[in-house]
């Protein structure tokens, strides 16, 4: 269900914790322990978060080294918010940080998920098949 569109705070800085863990919950990502958020969490290049009347409706970050390799990660918007633009507004953040602090030759990668691929390619990200295949590893 698409809201009509709120007062809406874009916010950047460090997601805190629990904040981070119920959003992920909400929008149905994997669940991360207290130590993982918070060495993640305070480790990451840039974050962002949308606020809508003191509530954090989605968030996104940036990982790596901040010079050879970053990672776009978390993106998501909670699911009463989606279809709304929030995502949109997140990697648009996400993407102007890339291109105003990251060297040129900074290698930024993300996972798109489902349809999601449909908004990462609006901010230029392509597919990397065959040239490279996308790999994980899970400890649980």
């Amino acid at each position: 269900m698409k809201h009509q569109k709120k007062e809406h705070r874009v916010i950047e800085g460090q997601i805190p914790t629990r904040t981070y863990q119920d959003l992920r919950a909400e929008c149905g990502l994997s669940g991360k322990t207290d130590l993982a958020s918070e060495i993640g969490l305070q480790n990451s290049v840039h974050s962002v978060m949308i606020e809508i009347e003191g509530n954090v409706i989605g968030m996104g970050r940036l990982i790596g080294d901040g010079g050879c390799f970053c990672q776009i990660v978390d993106i998501c918007v909670h699911p009463e918010f989606q279809g709304s633009g929030f995502g949109k507004m997140i990697m648009q953040n996400l993407s102007d940080f890339i291109n105003e602090e990251l060297p040129s030759s900074c290698y930024v990668s993300l996972l798109a998920d489902g349809n999601a691929y449909k908004l990462y390619e609006q901010f230029g990200f392509k597919e990397t098949m065959p040239s490279s295949r996308g790999m994980y590893l899970s400890k649980e």
